[in-house]
């Protein structure tokens, strides 16, 4: 499976950065990852820079990624 649009692989995660309005629209958009993360019981690494989330999928028993990964990171697209 090819990894979703938007994403890269970076040091053995799939990561991207979201640009997003504002520092609120950011909190909001990471409460909804948030939810999503805990709804599936897989939680990604999550920096924020005022403006900007940026996001790293990958399984840590795996050391990598997986097919699970890169669907998590399909639905965050569906998030932005």
């Amino acid at each position: 499976m090819a990894n979703p649009d938007g994403w890269s692989e970076v040091s053995g995660a799939l990561e991207r950065t979201f640009e997003l309005p504002s520092f609120r629209h950011a909190l909001d958009f990471v409460n909804r990852v948030g939810d999503l993360a805990e709804r599936e019981d897989h939680h990604p690494n999550i920096a924020i820079d005022y403006k900007q989330v940026t996001l790293r999928w990958w399984t840590h028993t795996e050391d990598g990624i997986t097919e699970r990964d890169r669907e998590l990171a399909q639905k965050t697209n569906a998030l932005g």
